[in-house]
């Protein structure tokens, strides 16, 4: 496999983030303390923290331990769902979960990334385009998989 040609130093990113610094500290803090942390926090609390921070949360929802949350305020979580251990919702764009959506232990939303084809490697953010992707195998670094199951679709390469 020929090596990629990524230039980090020409990186830059900008990102409307959609809140003051001081409410990024505070979201980080109660992140840390009631999202993050393995104990079993009551779920209730985390769902009022959430809507405390902007996100729209429906009825029924249930958020387990080491759930990590970007951005509250860029999070709509429909009636009847289910957050499981160690999801990561990496919403830099908007998340919007319809009714009872489950997102098993370990699963990760990103809305961030970067234009794979260009050596300055821009960032990009959109909303979630590869909904209902299961990975089910070991996938392969520098390919870009969607669909259930989850099939090659592109391959990353850097002109």
């Amino acid at each position: 496999m020929t090596p990629k040609k990524v230039n980090n130093a020409l990186y830059r990113t900008t990102i409307d983030i959609g809140a003051s610094r001081a409410r990024q500290f505070l979201w980080y803090l109660v992140n840390i303390i009631f999202f993050k942390n393995p104990f079993n926090i009551l779920s209730s609390t985390k769902v009022s923290l959430l809507k405390a921070f902007g996100a729209k949360v429906g009825k029924g929802v249930l958020i387990k331990p080491s759930v990590n949350i970007k951005y509250p305020w860029k999070l709509i979580i429909g009636n009847d769902c289910w957050l499981g251990e160690e999801v990561w919702i990496d919403n830099l764009s908007m998340v919007t979960m319809g009714n009872s959506v489950t997102l098993s232990q370990g699963a990760m939303l990103l809305t961030g990334s970067h234009d794979h084809t260009k050596e300055k490697f821009d960032f990009l953010s959109y909303p979630i385009v590869g909904i209902n992707s299961v990975a089910e195998k070991k996938m392969e670094p520098y390919i870009i998989y969607k669909g259930n199951p989850a099939i090659p679709v592109l391959e990353r390469t850097i002109l």
